[in-house]
């Protein structure tokens, strides 16, 4: 090893330059990653091909602005330099430089990472007064030309850059080692690849427009931002405050929020978000940005607005419902640009302007309103009007009132079901290509003729349960990934023995394997409405990690022995164990045998065959473990309860589809008390393994923790809880769980459904993170009352409990001689794969909700509202606006806005048969209600929790997704079969009373069948990764995520 010096010319606080010298060792072995090598390289690891006519180094500004193109798996043989991904590093901030770090690490493009500034004979120190642009050029060239001959010249190396006096000073310098420009290369060598092509000049076109820009327009429409060096200066001092920006949706050109991250509060102490008032506060900052911000005066500052807009929904933010004056600030600079692709469409035939028949200037509407238009140039705009498209943020120079980019590729057309889920999917960015061949090549085999059985030298190393234990899975209907297990049985001291077995998928997937590293980007399986898309290949999720009965399967498992009469745990231990459980249960068959429902037993496939005693004696055994796990998970949860663990409310709705995956109704969604049997047992599970990995890890444990509200958050809820003669204390977790079990009306369990659904929105986010990242008294799960926490039990579809079996198997193993630590997470590199997750899971949710959404939509967009009974619906009002009102529509699980103001400015009027009109008057809004007044003198006062009569419709945009539209028809409650069972006293019992609407709502359907429905193309199909299922179906499977986090919406 060499060691050499390598110096930095950095710019300091203060703005003066200052020369810093480090150590920079070299050494000769560094791998190439080529299978060509010749030099006994390391092999380990993904190689770059030998199967291609030459390798191509790109050089660093191509890497910056092509990227995209890089990405295309069609180029092949790409070596990236370490001196070009530096580049990326450093000036295009972090979201770009981990696509580069993922492009590099996913098996199935053909590309290398170079440490090429670590290599002995590639390093070139900088020679004075040489610019750093000319030093990358040409440190990336001798490193092209160091790698042609360590190859032995067996392939030529094209190097492409942008750079016109490298290509003429190294164009013919070294034989073989060809320098030429991105787009000669891509004419020369890649002339068919069409989409390529079209990218490319829509790049160039866009750089090309940005500097004819920039030297026609001096006029500047926001001010510049101010030096790094003085924000950063500005964020220590306090000047400065430091956040991400969050623009409002339903007022995208007027609101947005900063909220504080890492700000010192030394000067302003602040408590609450920081609103940025209008696009010229915002000063080019775009959602998601991470930016500093500069507070106005005091007598400057604006409150948010109180009235309903188009879209207005119910959000998670103080005084929503208070005009009063907030810290107000504008943006001062940009710390980091988190820019990602943009869905958009073209305009219409009407509105877009012909310059000509050569490139336009094309302003584009992004489908997410939260994003301003962006100008493109492109000769494709009326051919593409119809469609659905891709672009990509160039620049957004202070001289231009709109951000620059360029088109990508079409997405599908508008209204398209296949175009619209992938429109989701990419405004998510989420990615769900197939699995790659060489990830398929790690999976063992499993055939019809060739079954997967258990390894005869894996058995010593695991306890067998197979012939001791009664095991059995309770799941949704059509599940195929079942993660988890249950077992209970009397030892013969007498005591209990509880057991919760989890799929053993790390036996399967290797640490760092292409399997891992994908399951590892993925994070978690994405669920939609009417698909879903795996984290792990399906011959996993579906078949040898999924705990199907009759088969045998290695597992994880948790057992406990228990007290027999207090349930109290006695001891406690961790194995991995050889499994085959004995039934397949789903939630209903399970509720009908806790409840002494024996006609459900037909519905169990696995005593069909059995003799009539063998049946009666392995029901009865089966009946007695069911009844048993629901006494200790009572135990269990009350023992939370005293806690202060919270029992919330979520819209939970369930969709009916036919065998087609034609929607046909929106039902609620059953609640049994099975589901908190399974989810105790889960939680359970879950707060020991929490505590055992933290024990034996406390530096570089993952967990999970639910940070307490913050109290703003809950001043909508006192507010409502107040207009019922409601107190509700939220000073700790314990004093709200017991103010909400109070805040109870005999005569309207809605009420209390709605108050449960607002406490879930004041809600902070669950997220993970490294035990040696925060102090142990943040590691406090606020919702579940623990004081440790961690997933563990859904392997199959979550790498956060692979990642926590890895740690739990190092844990029981740490007191033998097998050396366990070595393949586990740093705490810095496992914080950073925290965030990740946490932003994986936060995509996810958004995009299934997105779904949910789409297909509410669809259910209704083919109704006429007036002549379909099934569009008018009971309303329970849930918030107060200046200009209207939110309803909560109990039958189809909605929220959204209704108006008192029209936009021609009349007001509803209500007649005497509770019929509303239009007529012109004015609105006073109180506290508590809100008062429509017509000309004529005319009065209708609406309050909190006053149940009303809607129709439903869908609100349809060309540019953005459809919404649901609710229009007050009367303000005397809808009475159906339906709503008068929902209201009925609430000592009906909860599951009853739901069971009664599920049944009186399917009727309704059923009479309604006739009617028309959207019919949704059975081509979606073929972009399934596994067998779609209901939403009933996901929702049901995905329940143990929504009970273990104590979330609802965005908040899991």
């Amino acid at each position: 090893m060499q060691r050499t010096e390598k110096v930095l010319q950095l710019r300091g606080l203060q703005g003066r330059s200052v020369r810093i010298v480090r150590e920079h060792y070299l050494r000769p072995d560094v791998p190439c990653r080529s299978a060509l090598c010749q030099a006994a390289c390391p092999r380990d690891g993904k190689l770059l091909s030998d199967d291609v006519t030459h390798y191509v180094v790109p050089d660093w500004k191509i890497v910056q602005d092509y990227l995209e193109i890089l990405e295309c798996p069609e180029l092949k043989g790409i070596i990236f330099m370490q001196t070009a991904c530096q580049a990326v590093q450093h000036q295009r901030g972090r979201r770009q430089y981990n696509r580069l770090r993922n492009l590099v690490k996913d098996a199935r493009h053909d590309c290398i990472l170079f440490a090429n500034e670590f290599q002995q004979y590639c390093y070139l120190p900088r020679e004075r007064g040489e610019s750093m642009e000319k030093w990358q050029t040409r440190s990336i060239y001798n490193a092209a030309v160091w790698y042609y001959n360590h190859c032995l010249g067996q392939l030529p190396v094209v190097m492409v850059t942008e750079d016109e006096d490298a290509i003429r000073e190294y164009g013919g310098e070294t034989e073989g080692v060809f320098v030429i420009s991105f787009k000669n290369y891509l004419d020369n060598f890649w002339p068919d690849l069409k989409a390529v092509h079209e990218l490319c000049d829509s790049i160039l076109q866009s750089r090309r427009e940005r500097e004819c820009e920039s030297q026609e327009n001096n006029g500047k429409e926001y001010p510049e931002h101010l030096p790094m060096e003085v924000l950063e200066a500005g964020i220590k001092s306090g000047r400065y405050i430091l956040g991400v920006l969050n623009v409002n949706k339903h007022r995208a050109q007027m609101e947005a929020f900063v909220r504080l991250q890492g700000a010192s509060g030394k000067e302003t102490d602040l408590q609450s978000d920081i609103l940025i008032h209008g696009t010229k506060a915002r000063n080019r900052a775009i959602h998601g940005d991470v930016v500093a911000v500069e507070l106005l005066l005091q007598h400057e500052w604006k409150g948010r607005t109180a009235s309903l807009c188009e879209n207005d929904t119910e959000e998670k933010a103080p005084g929503d419902t208070s005009s009063e004056p907030m810290p107000t600030g504008r943006v001062v600079g940009i710390i980091q640009k988190n820019w990602r692709d943009y869905v958009v469409t073209f305009p219409s035939k009407e509105e877009s302007q012909s310059q000509g028949k050569n490139a336009q200037k094309i302003l584009v509407t992004p489908w997410d309103y939260r994003i301003p238009k962006i100008r493109i140039s492109t000769q494709q705009a009326e051919a593409l009007q119809d469609c659905r498209v891709i672009v990509r943020i160039d620049s957004w120079d202070s001289t231009s009132v709109y951000p620059n980019g360029h088109f990508v590729r079409v997405l599908g057309r508008i209204g398209d079901l296949e175009g619209e889920t992938a429109v989701i999917l990419v405004e998510n960015s989420i990615s769900v290509a197939p699995f790659s061949e060489v990830q398929m090549c790690e999976m063992p085999s499993s055939t019809s003729e060739n079954p997967w059985n258990v390894n005869p030298e894996e058995e010593p190393k695991r306890i067998d349960l197979r012939n001791t234990h009664l095991i059995f899975s309770i799941d949704p209907k059509g599940c195929e990934d079942v993660d988890d297990a249950l077992s209970i049985r009397t030892l013969a001291n007498g005591n209990l023995e509880l057991g919760v077995h989890i799929a053993d998928v790390t036996h399967f997937v290797a640490i760092n394997s292409y399997t891992d590293i994908e399951a590892r980007a993925r994070a978690t399986t994405h669920y939609l409405a009417d698909r879903r898309y795996d984290m792990l290949p399906s011959i996993l999720s579906a078949d040898l990690c999924s705990l199907l009965s009759r088969v045998e399967r290695y597992a994880v498992s948790v057992m406990w022995e228990l007290d027999t009469k207090s349930y109290e745990i006695l001891r406690v231990w961790y194995n991995r164990t050889i499994i085959q459980s004995s039934y397949k249960l789903v939630y209903e068959v399970a509720q009908g045998l806790l409840d002494g429902d024996l006609s459900v037993v037909d519905d169990i496939l696995e005593l069909k065959e059995l003799d009539e005693r063998t049946r009666q004696q392995k029901l009865e055994e089966l009946v007695w473990a069911i009844g048993k796990l629901t006494d200790i998970a009572r135990r269990v949860r009350a023992k939370r309860d005293s806690c202060g663990a919270l029992e919330l409310e979520g819209i939970e709705i369930r969709v009916q589809l036919d065998d087609k995956k034609n929607i046909h109704d929106l039902i609620p969604k059953q609640p049994l008390e099975v589901h908190e049997t399974v989810a105790e047992c889960m939680i359970l599970a879950n707060h020991w393994v929490a505590k055992m990995i933290w024990e034996s890890f406390p530096h570089h444990a993952l967990l999970r923790q639910h940070p307490p509200p913050r109290q703003e958050f809950f001043s909508e809820l006192r507010e409502c809880a107040s207009a019922k003669g409601f107190s509700i204390d939220t000073r700790s977790n314990k004093a709200l769980a017991d103010s909400l079990s109070k805040a109870d009306d005999p005569l309207d369990p809605t009420v209390n459904k709605l108050l449960r659904s607002m406490a879930t929105q004041a809600m902070s986010n669950a997220q993970y993170f490294s035990t040696g990242s925060c102090p142990e008294e943040e590691f406090h799960h606020y919702g579940l009352a623990l004081d440790k926490y961690t997933h563990f039990t859904s392997p199959i579809r979550r790498y956060a409990d692979i990642v926590v079996h890895r740690l739990l198997m190092a844990a029981t193993l740490k007191d033998t001689k097998v050396n366990v630590t070595a393949n586990l997470f740093s705490s810095k590199d496992l914080e950073e794969l925290c965030r990740h997750i946490n932003n994986r899971n936060r995509a996810a949710q958004h995009a299934q909700k997105q779904s949910t959404e789409l297909f509410q939509c669809m259910y209704f967009k083919d109704k006429v509202s007036e002549r379909d009974e099934r569009c008018t619906a009971d309303g329970v009002i849930y918030s107060i606006r200046t200009n209207g009102v939110l309803v909560f529509v109990p039958r189809y699980g909605i929220k959204g806005a209704a108006y008192l103001k029209n936009k021609e400015g009349l007001v509803i009027s209500c007649q005497s048969d509770g019929s509303c009109v239009w007529k012109p008057g004015s609105l006073q809004r109180f506290q508590n209600r809100i008062t429509s007044t017509t000309v004529a003198g005319e009065s209708v006062t609406l309050s909190l929790f006053d149940h009303i009569t809607v129709k439903i419709s869908v609100q349809s945009s060309r540019c953005h997704p459809d919404t649901i539209k609710l229009e007050i028809i009367s303000n005397i409650p809808y009475r159906n079969t339906a709503t008068e069972l929902y209201q009925k006293n609430s000592q009906v019992l909860k599951a009853d009373l739901v069971k009664e609407v599920t049944r009186s709502a399917e009727e309704a359907q059923l009479a309604q069948e006739k009617q028309n429905v959207e019919v949704i193309r059975e081509e979606y199909q073929e972009y399934c990764q596994t067998k779609g299922v209901s939403l009933y179906q996901l929702l049901e499977e995905i329940r143990d995520l929504a009970l273990l986090d104590v979330s609802a919406g965005n908040r899991a």
